[in-house]
């Protein structure tokens, strides 16, 4: 199966003391971001931005479309040094999720009775056996 892997434009935001970034993902509305440096400003925005599409998809919403980062424009309220610039960041969804995702959902299935009467006296957890099944 094919990894979940998406590019999102960065607008990146010198701040007005010339130290950190403030960052924006312009496609994924209120996923705003801060770091110390740029490479810290770039992590954040990656973990930021992945944080925003894995929540959006546990509460079984669609994740918004990428604009061409020649159609992402700066926000000349944020750029108040002339310093901001743009830059793709790649998410990858499923390393993510699988450090922090939470959301569990139920699904049911059919097992013959011998099997569950085998389980159940063995302690074997169905839950758990399907994850790491499916993993």
């Amino acid at each position: 199966m094919e990894k979940m892997k998406l590019i999102y434009t960065a607008c990146f935001y010198l701040n007005e003391a010339g130290k950190g970034y403030t960052v924006t993902v312009p496609d994924l509305p209120g996923c705003t971001t801060f770091g110390n440096d740029l490479n810290e400003a770039l992590e954040m925005a990656v973990d930021a931005a992945s944080g925003w599409i894995l929540e959006e998809l546990e509460d079984g919403e669609s994740i918004p479309e990428t604009t061409d980062i020649t159609d992402v424009i700066i926000d000349d309220k944020l750029n108040i040094n002339g310093k901001a610039f743009k830059t793709l960041i790649t998410l990858d969804i499923d390393t993510y999720a699988e450090k922090y995702g939470e959301k569990a959902i139920r699904k049911n299935t059919t097992i013959p009775a011998w099997l569950n009467t085998f389980a159940e006296k063995n302690g074997i957890n169905f839950s758990e056996v399907l994850k790491d099944g499916l993993i």
